[in-house]
């Protein structure tokens, strides 16, 4: 017996009985634990939950859950066919509670509201326990977006919003006369005054607030996603006119106190199209043959002053959001793309980190300044990669006076890089899509964003620095704001381990003590392997996601113990205000004053920005999923080869090469009638035995494209091709005779439906969403993703974690 499926066992009896006390033995009976042993563990266990406050003893020394634990608060996730689930267990450890349609009191998908268990989970059976809601708290939605119409059927309203948010497009939405009166065509915000009730379930009502364009207007399909996401897209008149305040250059009052490194060959290293180069970096070797990197970042805190109307507006959005064809910046693009924009030639303030790496890889000193510096070249990833990948005469002749030093940066790369694998640093796949996109907006081609030395090389130097930061101020002992990623909690690694079994893949160690290096050695057990696809997909199931937090928790997918974000501060506020902290403990030294300044606001920071950045993650990845259907619309009849990306009861995702996805539903696989065999994430046939796997490449056709729901979908080609398996127990079966393929609604889904949420199998654990690409990990276009280093640095290490 596990104390901890005890624990879970005893939480789950109480909250089901939350009005009876009982007795230990009345309790032992009904869990079915038997024994002197068992009894002992159970008193134990019960006297820490009376410690934790989950239950109480009563005047007759019995046991009862704690009034004030009755009632139960999480988010409620909805579901199209009207029932839902409710997280409430912050700490995931306690399985979402079921919400039957008739106990949801219409909550909508995202709202916070109250529960109480009405049927206990059982964790044997993998069943989840059953809630009902008792209140909605707080409306995750205020406002909805869409186009606005008139019919015959308004209800004596206005008219009407066309919702095109799945999470709520089955609602009508009614307009009252109240607000604006648009036009019909007009796209609008409107301000919701009535949600759905028994009175209207099916239906809510509101005020038209705002005129955001016209259905025709190129460029509206993305604008109605951000203001679904409510992301600030324009600036107040108040921010913009403080921005124009800043000076466009450096003062030399400005430079006081600051080392000056312009005589240093710092170069920025971006994509083509970046306008705001928040890095510069440089390295040179050592007399000890050791290297010197140098990353210096643009010191927006020395702008965006502390509480200032710009500093408030740049907390509000949080982040940068870049949308296929254009960005929705933090900062207004006076400061973006200028001032704090590391431009070549200009005279710029910044914050270096400055580092001295041994030939493993090792930060053997290093130092944390303002300085002054001076762009010598603004390069871009072509340049540097025909330099040190095609060696090619024209740009190396170019750029002469630098190859020596872009070779070095090579060197170190690779040093740096051998150095985190090491350590257990775990390396994902980081194929990322670019949407080309013609001047009217329309998609008009996608294909594998390619990543080069240098796009690795310069995410390579942001984790250095952005681990170098962390660790000094952990050390330091003052509040900090670190960018953490926690160990997975062991029962989801349990479950991945026993899915890997299926594939004679036996892993030692300890799933509660888990280590990276014990997934990246999964990882090389599959490389090359027809089930290297599906292992990556559930491992990243497995893991957490990473967010903001004011404790240093250390970033698993790194392999790091100490990881902040240090090196984005033009499009990340965590950035900014990590520099706002370097400049006051350097100021006013780490006393205990000076840890009072900012103990108390850093862990709401956190939360903040952490929230701000799932916003823009969303809000990136439905604008990719809309302009890959917008695409793939044109390409409807035409024949593709694809993967498998993912199994479900109901069907199986398939990604094409260039990483759009769409779905085969079961229904359309017409040869045969196709089980699930979930512990092997497969569809195979009861007939033919033909069997489909993640990881698997077939042939399909483009059948269908809704680009409005973001849907496309795929018709199965030459199955007779498909191999076979014994996965299914060979049985005898009836013939099923019209009853072939009459299963649309197979695993709660209609044919087509739901596509958005369901790829890879709901895999958005860890925040490794490939819409977005950020420099230092904040996804972006043209920007990375999982780990936490670059901007336009990729998916892997340099994103979002």
């Amino acid at each position: 017996m596990q104390d901890n499926t005890l624990k879970t066992d005893l939480t789950a009896f109480f909250r089901s009985h939350s009005e009876q006390s009982y007795t230990v033995e009345d309790i032992s009976d009904a869990l079915h634990y038997h024994g002197s042993a068992a009894f002992k563990l159970i008193v134990q266990e019960l006297a820490q939950l009376e410690r934790d406050g989950l239950v109480q003893v009563t005047d007759h020394g019995h046991f009862q859950l704690d009034p004030s634990q009755r009632t139960l608060t999480g988010i409620f996730h909805g579901n199209d066919k009207g029932f839902g689930f409710v997280a409430y267990d912050e700490n995931k450890i306690e399985p979402d509670a079921y919400i039957a349609p008739n106990n949801t009191l219409r909550a909508l998908n995202g709202d916070t509201v109250k529960i109480e268990i009405v049927r206990a989970g059982d964790p044997r059976s993998g069943k989840g326990p059953e809630g009902k809601v008792t209140e909605i708290v707080e409306h995750h939605y205020e406002q909805v977006v869409g186009e606005f119409f008139k019919t015959e059927d308004d209800n004596g309203y206005l008219g009407q919003v066309r919702l095109t948010d799945k999470k709520v497009m089955k609602y009508k939405f009614y307009v009252t006369a109240v607000g604006l009166n648009p036009t019909p065509g007009e796209v609008v915000t409107a301000e919701i005054t009535e949600y759905p009730s028994d009175a209207h379930p099916d239906a809510m009502v509101g005020i038209a607030k705002q005129v955001i364009g016209s259905v025709d207007d190129p460029g509206i399909d993305i604008l109605q996603i951000v203001y679904q996401h409510n992301i600030p897209s324009e600036f107040p008149e108040e921010v913009m006119q403080a921005a124009d305040e800043i000076p466009d250059h450096v003062l030399p009052e400005e430079m006081a106190g600051r080392e000056d490194i312009t005589d240093q060959d710092l170069v920025t290293i971006d994509g083509e199209s970046s306008k705001d180069l928040d890095d510069a970096v440089t390295v040179w070797k050592l007399p000890n043959g050791n290297y010197h990197l140098g990353v210096h970042i643009a010191d927006v805190s020395h702008y965006v002053q502390e509480d200032s109307i710009l500093d408030k507006e740049a907390y509000k959005r949080g982040t940068s959001v870049y949308l296929t064809d254009r960005v929705i910046p933090m900062l207004p693009r006076r400061l973006s793309n200028g001032i704090c924009s590391l431009n070549e030639g200009e005279l710029r303030l910044c914050m270096s980190c400055d580092m001295e790496i041994d030939d493993s890889g090792n930060v053997v000193k290093h130092r944390i300044h303002p300085s002054v510096m001076r762009s010598k070249a603004r390069m871009t990833y072509t340049a540097v990669n025909q330099i040190l990948e095609a060696h090619d005469p024209l740009t190396m002749d170019r750029y002469k006076s630098l190859v020596p030093m872009f070779e070095a940066m090579g060197e170190l790369h690779k040093i740096l890089v051998k150095h985190r694998k090491r350590r257990g640093a775990i390396d994902f796949d980081d194929r990322e899509a670019e949407i080309i996109v013609d001047d009217k907006g329309h998609a008009v081609d996608v294909k594998l964003r390619t990543r080069g030395i240098s796009e690795r090389m310069i995410e390579s130097f942001m984790l250095a620095a952005n681990e170098t930061v962390a660790e000094h101020y952990f050390r330091a002992k003052v509040p900090f704001l670190y960018r953490v990623h926690e160990t997975p909690d062991g029962d989801r690694v349990r479950s991945f381990f026993e899915f890997l079994t299926a594939f004679g893949i036996n892993v030692k160690g300890d799933a509660d003590h888990l280590r990276p290096k014990m997934l990246q050695g999964i990882l090389k057990q599959v490389a090359g392997k027809p089930e290297e696809a599906m292992v990556s997909v559930m491992m990243l199931r497995s893991l957490k996601q990473a967010r903001y937090a004011d404790q240093s928790l250390g970033h698993f997918g790194l392999g790091a113990e100490f990881y902040t974000h240090f090196t984005s501060p033009i499009r990340r506020y965590p950035d900014t205000m990590v520099h706002r902290m370097i400049h006051y403990y350097e100021d006013h030294g780490t006393g205990d004053s000076s840890k009072e300044k900012f103990a108390p606001i850093l862990e709401e920071i956190g939360i903040h920005t952490s929230e701000a950045e799932r916003r823009a993650i969303d809000a990136e990845r439905d604008t990719n999923d809309m302009k890959m259907a917008e695409y793939m619309a044109d390409h409807v009849g035409e024949e593709f080869d694809a993967v498998v990306s993912s199994v479900m009861k109901f069907g199986m995702f398939v990604e094409l090469p260039n990483t759009i996805e769409g779905l085969i539903h079961i229904s359309r696989m017409q040869d045969d009638y196709y089980e699930y065999v979930e512990k092997y994430l497969a569809l195979v046939g009861r007939n033919t035995r033909r069997t489909y796997r993640i990881g698997q490449e077939i042939r399909v056709k483009v059948i269908h494209v809704d680009k409005e729901q973001s849907e496309i979908d795929f018709e199965l080609l030459n199955p007779e091709k498909t191999p076979t398996s014994d996965l299914l127990p060979h049985r005898e079966h009836r013939s099923r005779g019209g009853n072939f393929h009459g299963r649309s609604n197979n695993g709660g889904h209609s044919n087509g439906n739901n596509h958005g949420g369901n790829r890879n199998g709901g895999n958005h654990q860890n925040g490794n969403q490939r819409s977005s690409n950020q420099r230092g990990g904040n996804n972006s276009q043209h920007r990375s993703n999982n780990n936490g280093g670059g901007q336009h640095r990729n998916n892997s290490q340099g994103g979002r974690h």
